[in-house]
């Protein structure tokens, strides 16, 4: 029996969350929906144009895969994390958040001098969010922070695709995967941004291998890795990398490959207000569903349920009471 049903890998961030107004984008030069890398000047800049908002404003520890675990903990399934955060009151907020939620960590110990990554996202009246990402420490995540042991006690490998942008980071996600196969652990990617693909495709190629048990991706995400503007075309590239997949539509919900099959997984309509972390939530929700042995069709639509929840709230997470009671809504137990 495995200790862990999902090890992730990514950065650890801070989110700040603000409400603005397209035409603030456009005044403050910011991509709309997009994840930007940005030094910390920047990111001190941007606050600064929005210090009226700041009474808005929300804080919560982020990171795409650490959304992924903490929700997939929250939903049941054993979780572990690697990650680096400073010795910083972002990194102590960081660690209580996984450990509130029952995630395992690689840093029980003494944390290193430095700034734990921190992320200013934006949020427009249609609930787009823009993600200005500055990784501090994040950005020398390394193989160092891999736990070989954790990671073969796992029945999922889950790489945030956010890793191809630093050298050390990339070298640790194409580590685990190698750890994983070798072990027998079932390799999963998020392609996370479309950036990642157009502009990191060596890297994410890196992390691929030959092929991965499962690649969570968006329709922008899947025509980049495809070089076409045709679905159909996208799709068959896909198989070529991944075993199985999972490309979400937002709210004409999803289609997955579950190395048979293609299904259309039907959206769960709500009033959306902020999309920051739907696809971690999905992702997090459909691994928890898969861990507990359920098909891909059921385990889409439970993960369109739980991310359909998310964008109808502010922050990239749901109350800690609310996964059980949503589990327990879907499954019965």
């Amino acid at each position: 029996m495995k200790k862990y049903g999902i090890y992730g890998i990514g950065a650890a961030l801070v989110d700040t969350e603000v409400q603005v107004r397209d035409e603030e984008l456009t005044r403050m030069g910011v991509e709309r929906g997009l994840m930007t890398l940005v030094d910390e000047a920047r990111q001190a800049e941007l606050l600064g144009h929005l210090r009226d908002h700041l009474v808005k404003a929300s804080h919560a520890s982020g990171g795409s895969a650490g959304n992924s675990m903490i929700a997939a903990a929250q939903f049941g399934t054993p979780t572990f994390m690697s990650c680096k955060v400073a010795d910083d009151t972002d990194g102590s907020i960081y660690l209580h958040d996984l450990e509130a939620a029952g995630v395992d960590h690689c840093m029980p110990g003494q944390r290193p001098p430095g700034t734990t990554g921190k992320c200013l996202v934006l949020i427009s009246p249609d609930a787009e969010r823009s993600m200005n990402t500055f990784l501090g420490i994040s950005e020398t995540l390394s193989v160092a922070q891999l736990d070989a042991q954790a990671l073969a006690d796992s029945r999922y490998l889950y790489i945030e695709g956010y890793l191809v942008t630093s050298p050390t980071g990339l070298a640790a996600a194409v580590r685990a995967r190698e750890l994983a196969e070798a072990a027998g652990v079932k390799t999963v990617l998020s392609f996370s941004d479309p950036g990642m693909v157009n502009y990191f495709r060596e890297g994410m190629q890196a992390i691929i291998g030959r092929q991965l048990d499962l690649v969570f991706c968006n329709v922008e995400e899947a025509l980049g890795w495809g070089r076409t503007e045709q679905l159909d075309e996208a799709i068959e590239r896909l198989r070529q990398v991944a075993r199985r997949f999972v490309i979400t539509r937002g709210a004409e919900g999803a289609l997955t490959w579950d190395g048979q099959r293609l299904e259309q997984i039907p959206p769960h309509r709500v009033q959306a207000v902020d999309s920051n972390g739907a696809g971690d939530m999905f992702a997090g929700a459909f691994l928890h569903a898969l861990d507990r042995g359920e098909d891909f069709a059921t385990a889409g639509r439970f993960a369109s349920l739980a991310a359909g929840k998310v964008v109808a709230n502010f922050g990239p997470r749901l109350p800690a009471a609310d996964y059980p009671a949503l589990r327990a809504e879907f499954f019965g137990n």
